[in-house]
């Protein structure tokens, strides 16, 4: 018996409530971009620079002890934080000390980390550090600028890529859902004040990946049902084509956030950021390749014989179809 997501054959009306489903998704991007500049995001180490040790102890994590037994040590910003993860044992309390960069210092000296550890070892002397990690100002800056440059060459590929295999309308459709999803995965990120590091980054390149796959595949369908139906009008094309694209969009989408899922329950801290945007990203990803991409395709229209020149007049001939 196979599993089936939806029916074999839909017709579900994807373009009845166009204007609403459109208009919910630039008021979340809005939204986003306001949250975004008065809020800011929680940059980790990767980007704000300093020094973050990671300590784990047998004893339960009592942050203000530990924040006593570190104030004679005059380490300016000096952020401490419980680490929770449903993996870790009874016997295993995990914290994040953060000491940010201070007077362009490329990282604190070795010493002083071995101050930290032994101040801390004051309240347990068990208390063991895994791991410490170590970025300057300078180097979090460059990170910062790379990490943009990457995100807005990859939607710039994106549009040429699209635009060479499709049509100029296809490409605009295409990048609007990327730039969708990017911006609402930085604003969800910004309201839960998540932790916004270079894995984070990774996962939005990852996500404007996938983005594009669901919305190529889309496309694709859109164009051979333009040339195959050549009387019914753009919205029904579009529909049919999302309709008949549905099952494979769904069992895409629900297969790889059951593997997210299993990650961020049992991945544990460390990765978390990663698959938390990774799943958010999927989630808005297939919502706007079909209530995005499809729209902006369906506002700016498109030709129906790529065979012969348009004569300028690619984007017209269904521009005026109403959802």
């Amino acid at each position: 018996m196979r599993l089936k997501l939806v029916p074999s054959e839909t017709n579900w009306p994807f373009f009845k409530r166009a204007k609403m489903t459109f208009g919910l998704s630039a008021v979340l991007f809005v939204a986003s971009i306001v949250v975004f500049l008065t809020m800011g995001l929680n940059f980790g180490i990767d980007f704000r620079g300093g020094t973050t040790i990671r300590s784990e102890s047998s004893q339960p994590v009592d942050i203000a002890a530990y924040r006593d037994a570190m104030a004679g040590l005059e380490l300016g910003d000096v952020t401490i934080t419980e680490v929770f993860d449903p993996s870790f044992g009874p016997d295993k309390n995990v914290a994040q000390i953060r000491i940010q960069a201070q007077d362009e210092v490329e990282s604190i000296t070795p010493e002083t980390i071995a101050a930290v550890e032994s101040a801390l070892q004051t309240i347990d002397p068990a208390i063991t550090f895994p791991s410490v990690e170590s970025v300057g100002p300078k180097v979090s800056g460059e990170l910062i600028k790379t990490a943009v440059l990457a995100v807005v060459l990859a939607i710039g590929a994106v549009l040429f890529y699209i635009w060479l295999r499709f049509e100029w309308q296809f490409a605009l459709g295409a990048v609007a859902a990327l730039v969708h999803d990017v911006m609402l995965t930085i604003g969800i990120f910004s309201v839960l004040q998540i932790r916004f590091d270079l894995a984070t980054i990774a996962a939005l390149l990852t996500i404007v990946g996938y983005s594009l796959n669901d919305t190529v595949v889309v496309f694709d369908r859109v164009r051979e049902n333009l040339r195959r139906y050549k009387k019914l009008q753009l919205v029904e094309v579009l529909n049919q084509s999302i309709n008949e694209t549905l099952s494979r969009t769904l069992m895409t989408s629900v297969t790889t956030l059951v593997a997210l899922i299993a990650l961020f329950v049992l991945g544990g801290d460390v990765i978390r950021g990663f698959v938390f945007a990774m799943i958010f990203g999927i989630l808005v990803g297939t919502y706007s390749s079909v209530f995005v991409a499809s729209n902006v395709l369906l506002f700016l229209g498109v030709k129906r014989d790529w065979s012969k020149s348009d004569g300028g007049g690619a984007g017209t001939n269904f521009g005026n179809v109403k959802a």
